[in-house]
């Protein structure tokens, strides 16, 4: 435990922080580049810096994707505070989501996070897929009738 309290800490940072992001043009939605943020909004709840337990979902390399949480013991020891594990690429979809979920409730971790944890994961799997061509629209009715007879 660290010795300040996570609220206070939230106080005094919340209005500036190197993780916030504020643009006139986001019609007023605060938004956080914290890597154990799962929504990237600027809360008290999401925040994984201020928080003593965090967890975060980001891609890995060669579509992996990497669960990033905080230990609880090595609150004062930054380099050594976070552990990391990768799931491959090569596992099922549904499999990366379960193992997921496992993980935050076999650790401990707070349930509040584990449905976004999951969405973060698939959303970063479905960006990961491959863009498929969009086919040709079909003909139907009377203009594949005008078609096949143009063909003929």
């Amino acid at each position: 435990m660290s010795n300040v309290s996570a609220d206070l800490i939230w106080e005094v940072v919340r209005s500036q922080n190197a993780f916030l992001v504020k643009r006139k043009n986001s019609g007023g939605v605060q938004f956080s580049r914290d890597p154990l943020n799962l929504t990237n909004l600027h809360s008290r709840k999401y925040a994984g810096f201020v928080n003593d337990k965090a967890v975060g979902v980001v891609a890995g390399e060669n579509g992996a994707i990497q669960v990033i949480s905080k230990k609880v013991s090595a609150a004062n020891k930054p380099a050594s505070g976070v552990t990391i594990s990768t799931i491959g690429a090569s596992k099922a979809n549904r499999k990366t989501y379960k193992s997921i979920a496992k993980q935050l409730a076999k650790s401990g971790y707070r349930a509040d996070l584990r449905q976004a944890a999951v969405a973060r994961a698939s959303a970063l799997r479905a960006s990961q897929r491959p863009v498929k061509p969009t086919p040709e629209p079909k003909l139907r009715g009377n203009a594949a009738k005008k078609a096949a007879e143009k063909s003929e």
